[in-house]
């Protein structure tokens, strides 16, 4: 049996917080923790910006130890860059001393919100054309429950830790029409129920 991939999460600090509230530099973490390594010239590419702005930014990323260079691609001036780590956290009280933080924080949640709109729509216009197995197994839905800060954070825990082992399963990327999938967790209590 194969062993499981360990995945690198890192628990952002304020640098690191501050570095990645930007809209080029969260795409390029991004494409480098789904697609694997690349040159800054294929990141502009599949960006539609320019190599220039792209190694730019990888340093900026690379300075605070979220990208770093993949050495074994490298051939001569042509330079491979590799997300650091899989996943990043942080705790919302992680920055409540520290405004810029706080605030880079903030709109790294809003921007994940938009992107989950993005990745949700264009399933949504596409999933007429998929196959019938996809179509049946794709899911977007809600659900309210009535839980503490304790037992949400339980469900937060366990919720992961159930992705983790799916993520961790070699064997599932083998299995016939395996494709990467988005799962994204929100959960969060009513504004108006927080006094």
């Amino acid at each position: 049996m194969e062993e499981p991939i360990p995945h690198r999460v890192v628990h952002l600090n304020g640098p690191q917080i501050r570095t990645l509230a930007h809209p080029l530099r969260a795409r390029l973490l991004g494409l480098l923790r789904v697609d694997g390594p690349a040159t800054a010239t294929t990141l502009a590419r599949l960006l539609a910006t320019n190599t220039g702005a792209t190694s730019y930014h990888l340093r900026q990323l690379a300075d605070v130890g979220l990208v770093a260079e993949e050495t074994d691609l490298g051939t001569g001036r042509q330079r491979f860059w590799r997300a650091a780590h899989d996943a990043s956290t942080w705790r919302p009280t992680d920055f409540d001393d520290d405004p810029d933080a706080r605030a880079a924080a903030e709109w790294i949640e809003t921007h994940q919100l938009r992107f989950l709109a993005e990745q949700a729509e264009s399933w949504v216009a596409a999933q007429q054309t998929a196959p019938l197995a996809w179509r049946e197994a794709a899911m977007i839905g809600d659900a309210t429950l009535t839980l503490s800060p304790t037992r949400l954070r339980a469900l937060n825990d366990e919720l992961w830790d159930l992705i983790e082992r799916y993520r961790q399963d070699p064997a599932l990327r083998e299995e016939p029409e395996a494709a990467q999938i988005h799962v994204f967790l929100a959960s969060f209590p009513r504004a108006e129920e927080i006094r």
